[in-house]
């Protein structure tokens, strides 16, 4: 027995060894030297012509040896990739050299702001301030077409803390070569903010290569966290301190004119529009913008949507002015209940009938950026004109923020809003007169992006209430490689008001918990699988917390190495309705009655594709339980391409709402299919269709955008809507051109 039991021992011992021995090894490969590497100084003119000739290229230092992101995050890249720095004192220069095994890549289009998922290419994220918190981010494909980005919040996460609606003056250009795609990159020290004197920034650098299905870094990133964050970098040294970037100051005029025919009231306008933008960079890290009349009618329209909620849904901002360090303004309270500032309100009003009507802006101004290493500040003015046939008052709108860093990555931010009326209208309700809020927020990042958070409290004042009008929230998030949880509770007092910020209700206490497990599978066509159990409550405080919605989801979620996704979902849900409500938003005359609760239950499955594919779509189903009756839906997206020249899509959504009689049931459709044809880098026409049965409405928006020279573009814009309730009938239709010409000095 004792002899047994020593052998049991020695070898319990040996697995002890052999544990221990792989967790070093383990920590090793996560726990290296840091990444750094030397940018020389250029000695003579980089041309950028994707060849990369010049003699500083053969002596400045090279980094290579990347890591897979995905499918995995513990095998170096199986295609190398290698990248050269160099700097004057004008530009900062980028060559990277990928190599593939062949030149089969998918470039689905020439257009500037490309999706990084569906393409070839290789992208820089730079730090220039080495908080680990804002960055900008420059990619380039086989063709050369250009893709940029402001990050914010430390890049966590895709859809929020990426504007890449972001534009500025830099040049890239590639050649594609035996074996390997050569990029050359020149960003102007002046397009991006640091330190003066800076002798480091933080850098990473990441590459999408379709014909392996892989992803790759510079700086090995756990699987868990996003490619593009800011928390996993290396540190890129200088040979001599950084001078002072240049003073841009930069004048963007404009001319635009339209023809109107309103059919429903017979009117025709003919309109010439004139105004421009201003921008002055000041110090190393401010930014001043400065508008007059601006002018927004090449913007893309808004996608449609079905709304089948008691609630508003929010429209992301896709005018340039309100787009630069935006994190400034909109990174505050909880973006789903209680945003203190929603840059799309300003420039919209409603009547004292309730209708939406376009509110011409008459100026603006906003101040934006680093104050120093440490501090940031944001101040936004602009002025909006009175419309008296409308009875809307004209309105001066301020924010001004300031963000100090603590910590590591994390920061203390601070938030005024004020929308003031202008002038004495005879129309003006007192209580409109103005709407203040003041807050404060405290966001957490930790080092290693494991530890997320937010907390939050936010007060408003009106000229006749200001009590229970307030907001608060705390928020944490928790993201390890197996688990993951996320915790958040919001409370929105009953006065709570915010006329430039989104606030879907109020009088609520939200709480809302989720966790997940991860499962990464060691399979030839699988990557992970995913469990999560969700669960929300919303209760009134004032009515003896009166639950008005309950949510239960639980997901499984696989994921595939050709960047595939199946999701199978089951919900049960609970929702009191306070008031009553027409879940079709179709005018029933039997609306469901107020004070009543109903509880309701789903499945939904749903996929998407490999994006790579020329063919590729997402596809989501669900049925089950509505309110008293029963909802099947299904929405799908279709993509097609014939790169690089065109790419096609088509958006479909169907809800098949059936509810007892005597209350409304319904048949609601959405389609929504694009067309967009790249000829070259600078010229691009898109057709874009959307009919809604619950809007009843059809609508053509057709752009063509001609980009003659950096930054500076023509638009020729057609709209036309129709009635589709009883006869198909043109509602209004335009025809507007839009030039602008952006003067740099």
């Amino acid at each position: 027995m004792g002899s047994n039991n020593k052998k049991q021992q020695l070898r319990l011992n040996k697995k002890q060894i052999s544990l221990i021995s792989s967790c070093l090894i383990s920590m090793l490969t996560y726990a290296q030297e840091p990444l750094e590497t030397s940018v020389k100084l250029a000695t003579q003119e980089i041309n950028i012509d994707g060849f990369g000739n010049e003699k500083d290229w053969e002596t400045a230092d090279e980094i290579s040896g990347f890591w897979q992101w995905f499918p995995t995050d513990s095998l170096r890249a199986e295609q190398n990739t290698t990248a050269k720095f160099l700097v004057d004192d004008i530009n900062f220069y980028i060559l990277i050299t990928s190599y593939s095994e062949s030149s089969d890549y998918i470039i689905p289009s020439l257009r500037r702001d490309y999706s990084g998922a569906g393409n070839d290419n290789v992208t820089v994220i730079l730090d220039t301030f080495m908080d680990g918190t804002n960055g900008f981010m420059f990619g380039t494909n086989p063709l050369g077409v250009k893709r940029e980005s402001l990050i914010s919040n430390g890049g966590n996460n895709f859809e929020k803390d990426f504007n890449k609606s972001w534009d500025v003056k830099w040049e890239t250009e590639a050649t594609q070569q035996d074996g390997k795609t050569v990029s050359e990159i020149k960003i102007p020290l002046k397009s991006i903010q640091y330190p003066e004197g800076s002798t480091q920034w933080r850098m990473n650098m990441y590459r999408h290569d379709t014909q392996t299905k892989q992803w790759y870094t510079w700086a090995n990133i756990p699987q868990n966290q996003t490619i593009a964050g800011l928390a996993f970098m290396g540190v890129l040294n200088f040979e001599k301190p950084l001078k002072k970037s240049g003073k841009t100051i930069a004048l963007i005029p404009y001319v635009g004119g339209s023809v109107q025919k309103d059919f429903e009231l017979d009117e025709q306008k003919n309109i010439l529009n004139y105004g421009g933008d201003a921008k002055v960079s000041i110090g190393s890290g401010m930014n001043l913008d400065l508008t007059i009349n601006p002018d927004f009618s090449q913007v893309e329209v808004d996608d449609q949507v079905i709304n089948l909620s008691r609630f508003e849904i929010s429209l992301p901002e896709k005018r340039q002015f309100f787009i630069q360090n935006s994190d400034l303004f909109v990174n505050f309270g909880d973006r789903r209940e209680a945003q203190p500032f929603f840059s799309r309100r300003i420039g919209v009003a409603k009547d004292t009938t309730g209708t939406t009507f376009e509110n011409k802006i008459i100026a603006g101004v906003r101040l934006s950026g680093k104050i120093n290493n440490n501090l940031r500040l944001g101040f936004l003015n602009m002025q909006t004109a009175e419309d008296p046939s409308n009875q809307i008052a004209g309105n001066n709108n301020t924010v001004f923020t300031l963000q100090k860093k603590v910590l590591d990555r994390s920061n203390v931010s601070f938030i005024f809003v004020n929308r003031q009326t202008t002038g004495e209208p005879d129309f003006e309700h007192t209580q409109d007169r103005f709407n203040r809020v003041v807050g404060a927020d405290f966001n957490l990042a930790s080092k290693s992006n494991r530890w997320t958070g937010r907390t939050f409290i936010h007060q408003s004042f009106n000229p006749e209430e200001s009590k229970d009008a307030y907001s608060t929230g705390l928020s944490f998030d928790y993201n390890a490689r197996v688990h993951s949880v996320s915790f958040n509770v919001v409370r929105i007092g009953d006065n709570y008001q915010s006329d430039l910020g989104f606030i879907r209700r109020t009088g609520i206490l939200k709480n809302y918990f989720r966790y997940t497990y991860r499962i990464w599978l060691k399979s030839k066509n699988l990557r992970s699988l995913n469990f999560s159990q969700s669960f929300y409550y919303v209760g009134r405080p004032k009515d003896n917390y009166l639950m008005t919605d309950r949510g239960n989801w639980s997901d499984a979620e696989l994921s595939f190495k050709n960047q595939a996704k199946l999701q199978l979902r089951y919900s049960n849900r609970y929702t009191y309705l306070l008031d009553s409500f027409d879940p079709t938003r179709s005018d029933a005359l039997v609306p469901l009655e107020g004070r009543t609760g109903y509880n309701y239950d789903d499945i939904e499955l749903s996929y998407q594709s490999d994006r790579s594919n020329v063919f590729n779509f997402n596809v989501k189903s669900s049925y089950g339980n509505f309110y008293n009756g029963t909802k099947f839906s299904v929405s799908s997206q279709m993509n097609y391409r014939i790169q690089p020249y065109f790419t096609a899509s088509m958006r479909f959504n169907f809800d098949q709402i059936r509810l007892p009689a005597p209350y409304a049931s319904a048949d609601l459709i959405l389609i929504g299919p694009k067309a967009d044809v790249t000829f070259n880098k600078k010229l691009f026409w898109g057709t874009f269709f959307q009919y809604s049965s619950q809007s009843e409405n059809f609508g053509i928006n057709s752009r063509l955008q001609w980009r003659f020279s950096p930054l500076s573009d023509f638009y020729l814009v057609y709209n036309d809507n129709y009635f589709v309730t009883d006869t198909f009938a043109p509602q209004v239709r335009s025809l507007t051109f839009k030039l602008t010409y952006w003067f740099n000095k």
